[in-house]
């Protein structure tokens, strides 16, 4: 059992868990990700280390209540413990030969984007953050991207907050201004890394996309993560979660994204059904 040492919601459709776990908080590197279930009937849910503490023995997760899995997982709080709970999994990204990055995080991808842009910076690079969300109520982790990044900024769809526009619109218009990056590192909705891709690509940037595709094992055998880059047939578990921007297949992986949808909404709702008769 793996006991939760702490739990804050960073709005109300984020949270923030820290787990005991010293054998996985020794291997982790920045990139790869974990699987957990909540209790033992749980779904299988792939959440990306946010950060790790050798001292501490923990892990840092965030995870967005988008289904049952996640709802069940919220239900937990400190001092409750997971039922299992697997990782290091996945590639690192690779980072060591970069001096100067844009890291570009979308929504909840934003605690992903924030774990490179710290060991970024931690090696001594220049980090520029550009980080985007729907509105001001979605903003997480803003004084994190600050302690970690020498230009930061900070968009909403609406212009609720910061500036208004998109994460490309900030993105080309550092590019524009002179900056010369070694990599672009984007992480967050498909469409937004599909599109953060169109612009690199104009101007023959590297670009690296954490692809958050289906997982259940996370070990290459069921084949729910693939993917198709530079026209072969990979696994984002194992052969990823990060690959070459320019090469994903953005329009086959939105498609299959979207396979569940419908029956993700239907546990969603049976799994509030659920809880609400619990409450009441």
């Amino acid at each position: 059992m793996y006991d939760i040492i702490s739990k804050e919601h960073l709005n109300d459709s984020v949270a923030k868990m820290i787990i005991l776990a010293p054998r996985v908080a020794a291997k982790a590197q920045p990139g790869q990700f974990v699987i957990l279930r909540a209790g033992e009937d749980s779904e299988r849910l792939p959440l990306t280390i946010v950060d790790s503490d050798t001292t501490q023995g923990s892990i840092t997760l965030i995870f967005q209540l988008v289904g049952a899995g996640t709802m069940e997982l919220d239900c937990l709080d400190a001092g409750d413990s997971l039922h299992d709970f697997v990782g290091p999994l996945g590639r690192p990204t690779a980072l060591s030969a970069i001096r100067h990055a844009c890291v570009v995080g979308g929504g909840v991808g934003c605690a992903i984007s924030y774990a490179i842009a710290k060991a970024l910076k931690k090696q001594g690079a220049i980090v520029h953050s550009v980080i985007g969300f729907r509105e001001k109520g979605l903003v997480i982790m803003e004084d994190d991207f600050r302690a970690v990044s020498d230009v930061i900024r900070i968009l909403t769809d609406d212009g609720s907050y910061a500036e208004k526009g998109l994460v490309t619109d900030a993105l080309e218009d550092l590019i524009l201004q002179g900056n010369h990056y070694d990599e672009v590192i984007a992480i967050g909705p498909l469409i937004m890394m599909k599109y953060v891709c169109l612009v690199t690509k104009k101007y023959g940037i590297k670009t690296t996309v954490s692809m958050n595709t289906t997982m259940v094992d996370g070990t290459g055998m069921c084949g729910g993560c693939r993917l198709t880059v530079g026209g072969i047939m990979k696994f984002a578990c194992v052969d990823g979660p990060d690959f070459d921007g320019h090469l994903v297949d953005f329009d086959e992986a939105i498609s299959r994204g979207s396979m569940y949808r419908e029956w993700e909404l239907r546990a969603r709702d049976n799994a509030c059904n659920l809880f609400s008769h619990e409450v009441n």
